[in-house]
């Protein structure tokens, strides 16, 4: 598969021949749905709690009488019916990741980009440096590129410049190589991939 490169001005830059093994398959929704619920339930925190009808206090003596009083026969201040009793089946802290075969991680990787390069969503650009750290320089580059939600890959390490002049774009996100993961794939409505990442991708996959 041919990819057009382009110029972070807009321009033209030639072209560059990318892995039909990569971004040629034909994408799998199955697989990404996967690989973005394995990624989400990583990522919470799990440190939701309630107090159980153990932790609360208050007295388990037996406060009304067994008959006579009309009411029911409660024997304990700490059962959940009660104002300031325990959460029947609360919270509890835990961890809601789960495991995902690596096999099925590179999978979704390679579907995801297919994706991009199938609704023709990938722009490949030379580099992404800039000489100094401007945003408003920055974003008027992308409005040649016409860029609005976007996350850029860049090689292994980042431009500084380039950098901190897109950390305040709202909606554009910027990561190294080696950060590259489905779910903010997903999130961006552009994938803009430098010369450089698209060689560490192939070298990555081979």
């Amino acid at each position: 598969m041919e990819l057009q490169v382009k110029t972070l001005e807009g321009g033209a830059a030639g072209s560059i021949t990318v892995s039909d093994e990569i971004f040629g398959l034909d994408p799998r929704t199955d697989l990404i749905h996967r690989v973005v619920r394995w990624q989400l339930a990583k990522r919470q925190a799990g440190t939701h709690k309630a107090l159980g009808r153990s932790e609360v206090s208050g007295t388990t003596k037996k406060f009304v009488r067994q008959k006579g009083s009309g009411g029911a026969r409660h024997g304990n201040k700490k059962a959940p019916q009660f104002r300031g009793g325990g959460k029947a089946f609360g919270p509890v802290v835990r961890d809601h990741s789960h495991d995902l075969p690596k096999k099925v991680r590179a999978l979704g990787l390679k579907h995801v980009l297919s994706a991009k390069a199938k609704s023709d969503s990938i722009i490949v650009v030379e580099d992404a440096k800039a000489a100094e750290a401007k945003t408003k320089a920055l974003k008027d580059q992308f409005a040649k590129l016409g860029l609005t939600s976007a996350l850029i890959i860049d090689g292994s390490e980042l431009d500084r410049n380039f950098a901190l002049a897109a950390r305040n774009i709202p909606m554009v996100d910027v990561l190294p190589v080696q950060g590259i993961n489905v779910y903010d794939i997903m999130r961006a409505h552009t994938l803009v991939l430098t010369k450089a990442a698209v060689t560490a991708l192939e070298e990555r996959f081979k």
